[in-house]
């Protein structure tokens, strides 16, 4: 007990900041482009939720020390890990808390178990055991992690506890991605509250130093404080965002299911072989398509039928599609190249490339492609026009034809057929030379799209200038160049 009048070394988590009420650090707070906000684009997985936010406190400082309902403790599969969490958390608890973990026999990986809180201000404690993370066996981490943190918002509920202090989980021993594990901290967490969280009042996410700039940056992705913010975050939320859980999906694990399997409905007797093999999958052995190999060995010497080359090209594409959602991409998305904007004045939606945002020869160019894969797969899925900005772009800008033709090979039918149009601004004289060439030697189906388009009036005619956002940059050079010609 602290001594009459002394100040308690304990914090209370009442006195701490929500979310919603926390603003960026001075310098860091994000300027966004009121024409970008405003227009109707793709919803967010995560939309603005102020219920949500008044939930969520994000605190820098030792979690054993916070008065609330529970903390977790992160440890290893016997309990007597001594990470920096687990050994504060022994020390201000006391010996008891020793002697009651020895009955636990242990916990398992993915799992929460809870004891009281001895001599700390918190009346619980939710221990629960991280992953190890290797790469190979990145998904079984993955489903780990979020075992983790939803069985201890499982037991937060299941106790009827109001408040509860989560630590990251993930301890550098354990080699966990800190960023990696965030996203599925955060997404777990707000997937919870949405569907069972009524009953929780309070739930504090406790960082280091170390942890506290990387859950800054990554708690508007999922807890956005506005409109604004959650439209901001949108082209930076990864597409793997798991299931209506938040769980990790794999997509070759997932398995179709119809209702009845063996009753045929009235309107589905004239289906055919193939219809009824689609519910199964689309992988070869579903499909009982032969040997893959032996399929790809035709391709090359020109002997398989178009049916099959296209079951190969989509086959092809889904695995770079995986790649985009598995991989870190945030690097390419922080360049604002590529965006998605309102509509043109057929209602189709408009997507936005920066020609001068792309320094292609500092840039890894493989994952620039699979940024372009993840940002425009759903988007696609419709008819759409993309408006490229050649303006004030050097030779460090220019794309190859050899990537270009690459990307082209690699997309999805989808892209192609449901491009509409491809409005080239501010094209140079060489510029249109090479897309000439490109359109016409390189690939098909893409010259009559192409439009070149010398001034932003022109482009106006197509697409609103309140349906699009144009860089500052493009806009001065535009005007610049009509004064030049009056």
């Amino acid at each position: 007990m602290d001594p009459l009048g002394a100040r308690s070394q304990f914090v209370e988590v009442q006195t701490l900041s929500t979310w919603e009420r926390q603003t960026d650090p001075e310098g860091e707070k994000e300027e966004y482009n009121d024409s970008l906000v405003s227009q109707q684009a793709f919803l967010s997985p995560f939309p603005y939720r102020e219920d949500i936010n008044r939930k969520i406190v994000l605190y820098n400082g030792d979690v054993a020390l916070l008065n609330c309902t529970a903390i977790v403790n992160t440890s290893n599969e016997t309990l007597t890990d001594k990470n920096p969490i687990s050994e504060s958390i022994h020390t201000y608890a006391g010996p008891e808390l020793r002697d009651e973990m020895l009955k636990l026999k242990g916990c398992r990986t993915g799992e929460a178990k809870m004891t009281k809180g001895f001599n700390l201000a918190a009346r619980f404690i939710i221990h629960t055991v991280g992953p190890k993370y290797k790469t190979k066996y990145r998904t079984a981490a993955e489903n780990s992690l979020y075992n983790c943190y939803r069985n201890v918002m499982q037991l937060a509920r299941e106790q009827a506890m109001a408040s509860v202090a989560v630590c990251v989980v993930s301890t550098t021993r354990r080699g966990y991605p800190l960023e990696d594990a965030t996203h599925i901290a955060f997404r777990t967490v707000r997937r919870f509250l949405e569907n069972y969280g009524e009953s929780i009042e309070t739930v504090v996410f406790a960082v280091t130093d170390m942890e506290e700039p990387t859950y800054r940056k990554l708690l508007p992705l999922y807890y956005p404080r506005s409109e604004e913010e959650e439209r901001a975050s949108l082209p930076l939320i990864p597409a793997d965002i798991g299931n209506s859980e938040g769980e990790p999906v794999v997509p070759e694990r997932q398995i179709r299911i119809a209702e009845k399997p063996g009753c045929l409905e009235v309107d589905s007797e004239a289906e055919t072989l193939d219809s009824d093999l689609g519910q199964v999958g689309t992988h070869a052995f579903s499909r009982m398509e032969g040997d893959v190999d032996k399929q790809r060995k035709l391709i090359l010497q020109g002997q398989l039928s178009d049916a099959t080359m296209q079951k190969q090209h989509q086959r092809n594409y889904n695995r770079w599609l995986c790649r985009a959602r598995a991989e870190d991409l945030s690097d390419i998305a922080a360049l604002k190249a590529l965006y998605q904007t309102g509509v043109d004045m057929c209602g189709r939606t408009v997507m936005v490339l920066v020609g001068r945002n792309i320094p292609v020869t500092l840039i890894d160019m493989e994952k620039a492609l699979l940024y372009f894969i993840h940002v425009m797969d759903h988007i696609t899925v419709k008819e759409y026009v993309m408006v490229y900005f050649h303006t004030l772009t050097g030779e460090h800008n220019h794309l190859d034809s050899e990537f270009l033709k690459k990307l082209h090979e690699i997309v999805d039918t989808k892209f192609k057929n449901n491009l509409r149009a491809f409005y080239f601004v501010h094209p140079s004289f060489r510029s249109k030379v090479s897309t000439w060439f490109f359109t016409t030697f390189s690939v098909s189906g893409m010259k009559q799209k192409v439009h070149h388009v010398e001034t932003l009036q022109q482009l106006f005619t197509c697409i609103l200038p309140e349906q699009i956002d144009i860089p500052p940059f493009v806009l001065e050079y535009d005007a610049r160049q009509c004064d030049a010609i009056r």
